[in-house]
């Protein structure tokens, strides 16, 4: 297991509510997303897959800081397919956003 953790600036007004997709099994990940009163975007994560940190920062680095609002991502990761990964993150943003 792999801990990581990113912070970048949030240029973006807070989310009003909490997501929560996905989940911590075999091939997939579950991503928790709470808005908080903070300056920035904390995203913390959790994965079984060993030596990706690199590729998990490219993940969040492509997302401009207009895009980021305060906020912490948690992200339970059980080897979940590129994909998929793209994929729980949109729907925990999609969540928010209701």
């Amino acid at each position: 297991m792999e801990r990581i953790e990113f912070h970048y600036p949030a240029a973006r007004r807070a989310v009003k509510q909490r997501a929560h997709v996905g989940v911590a099994g075999s091939g997939d990940m579950e991503v928790i997303f709470e808005p908080v009163a903070q300056d920035g975007a904390h995203v913390s994560i959790t994965t079984s897959v060993n030596g990706y940190r690199d590729t998990w920062k490219a993940v969040f680095d492509s997302s401009s800081p207009d895009s980021m609002a305060p906020s912490i991502f948690n992200i339970n990761d059980a080897g979940a397919t590129p994909g998929s990964v793209l994929l729980r993150l949109e729907q925990a943003v999609e969540v928010t956003e209701q």
